[in-house]
């Protein structure tokens, strides 16, 4: 009989974090929320930051409610979390500033820039990403045209989950997936794109070591483990990128696309090598490196942000809506007669978003003029952006899709599953919630040796957790 041994997923999104603590005998996962907390931003100066500090607060106080449910023993510790936002640090390994938020202002007009350089075709040819202006070479290269003193003095570029990893375990890596999505990976020679750095003039110096999925970064530092209780314990990285986490504890099986769904959505498939053709880059397609050598051959979409920044001001000007309710409202209402693209640059920052969508909606003849109308609208063309790019990921890969496959937060909007099922045809099943979090699991046990050993052998786990349909 397998022993039962224990991890805790450190798993941060853009709006919350959580520490979950997994049980583990080798093959019934069971998955338990040890602290939740949120994921703040403050703006200084007109710059946004994260409060990394913050993060580390909260990821400890995790790591001590798990000592104190469990005792001192944890097979291993490995944390997930979205992509392109980056700290550096200085010669002493000391952070030299908190991390700016990709929603500020700084990156606006810079991929324009620098494609005068570099050529958006060159670039994707190399690397294969999404053009985004939230993506960190653009913010890498807002820092460049700004002559940043900080450049000078950094000796390494850590994307979050890995910075977090780093002061967990006091060694610097950056794991492969969460390389990708900074737009400075080579996606064929799978390294540093060391031409698009020179041409970009980022100081390749600051190019961390890449690492694989299940690599065990480093123990436990003696100081983190004595604040919170632990005995000595594997710092691992997993799948860093939240989305290839999540990606390993979907359910997939051949046809299937899936929909990583919280604050972004990542909607795509799952291929062996990446495509990197004209067509994709015109569709917006992005080649992000997944567990295995696999590619997350994908669009992002906006997700929930809109829905949610609208709740969050509806809350602010005093009339706030309950979720249950304001979703029971909202299915009510009639179909959109059309939709708007989510993805436009004045849905990206936070303020005022429910001014945004009715200015959206009279553009096209819509009326959104009270939140069930504005949320109807805005699921509605949620539903339709996944359905086009869906049906794109098809045509690109010329393999038929048969089923969608919906994780993480999102999963648990039961209209906006049966809109997605509506707009595709096809039939969406619905879960794991916390699908990053046990992909994140299911490296870190396969790392230490106590999980399958392939992609399907993970994913053929059992979990408390079944999905719906």
């Amino acid at each position: 009989m397998t022993q039962l041994k224990r991890y805790v997923a450190l798993d941060l999104g853009a709006e919350s974090g959580r520490a979950i603590a997994a049980s583990f005998d080798g093959k019934v996962m069971e998955l338990e929320v040890l602290h939740r907390f949120a994921t703040h931003s403050t703006a200084m100066l007109g710059t946004l930051y994260w409060d990394f500090p913050s993060f580390m607060r909260e990821i400890k106080f995790g790591l001590s409610a798990y000592t104190a449910k469990y005792g001192a023993k944890l097979s291993g510790i490995a944390c997930d979390a979205w992509g392109v936002d980056f700290g550096l640090l200085d010669k002493t390994g000391h952070l030299l500033s908190n991390p700016v938020h990709y929603r500020d202002a700084r990156t606006k007009g810079m991929a324009e820039k620098l494609h005068a350089i570099i050529p958006s075709r060159t670039l994707y040819q190399r690397t294969g990403i999404q053009i985004m202006e939230i993506n960190t070479i653009y913010q890498l290269y807002s820092m460049v045209r700004a002559n940043s003193p900080l450049l000078d003095k950094a000796v390494s570029m850590l994307l979050i989950a890995d910075l977090i990893s780093y002061f967990l375990s006091g060694t610097p890596a950056q794991e492969y997936t969460l390389a990708t999505t900074s737009e400075m990976y080579d996606a064929e020679k799978r390294d540093w794109s060391r031409d698009t750095l020179l041409s970009a003039k980022i100081p390749p110096v600051m190019m961390p070591e890449i690492v694989a999925p299940g690599t065990v970064v480093g123990p436990l530092l003696d100081a983190v483990a004595a604040e919170c209780g632990l005995s000595p314990t594997p710092v691992i990285a997993p799948g860093s990128h939240d989305t290839a986490s999540a990606v390993v504890g979907a359910p997939l099986r051949a046809g299937s696309a899936y929909i990583s769904s919280g604050t972004w959505s990542l909607v795509g498939v799952e291929l062996d090598a990446p495509i990197l053709s004209a067509a994709a880059r015109e569709a917006g397609f992005t080649n992000e490196l997944g567990a295995d050598g696999t590619v997350r051959f994908l669009k992002n979409v906006a997700g929930l942000w809109v829905f949610d920044e609208c709740r969050r001001q509806w809350e602010r000007e005093g009339t706030p809506q309950p979720l249950a309710e304001l979703l029971a409202q909202t299915a009510a209402q009639p179909p959109s007669a059309r939709v708007i693209d989510l993805n436009g640059p004045q849905f990206l920052p936070p303020g005022d978003m429910p001014a945004r969508v009715r200015e959206a909606a009279r553009a096209e003849g819509l009326a959104a003029d009270h939140p069930a109308q504005a949320a109807r609208l805005v699921l509605d063309s949620l539903a339709h952006a996944y359905a086009a790019a869906i049906r794109q990921a098809g045509a690109l890969t010329g393999s038929p899709i048969r089923e969608v496959v919906v994780v993480g937060g999102g999963s648990q909007n039961r209209l906006l599953n049966h809109l997605t099922a509506a707009a595709t045809g096809l039939p969406v099943v619905a879960g794991p919630v916390e699908a990053a979090a046990l992909g994140n699991v299911l490296i870190q046990a396969r790392a230490v040796g106590g999980g399958g050993q392939t992609l399907t052998e993970l994913r053929s786990l059992t979990t408390p957790n079944p999905s719906q349909r």
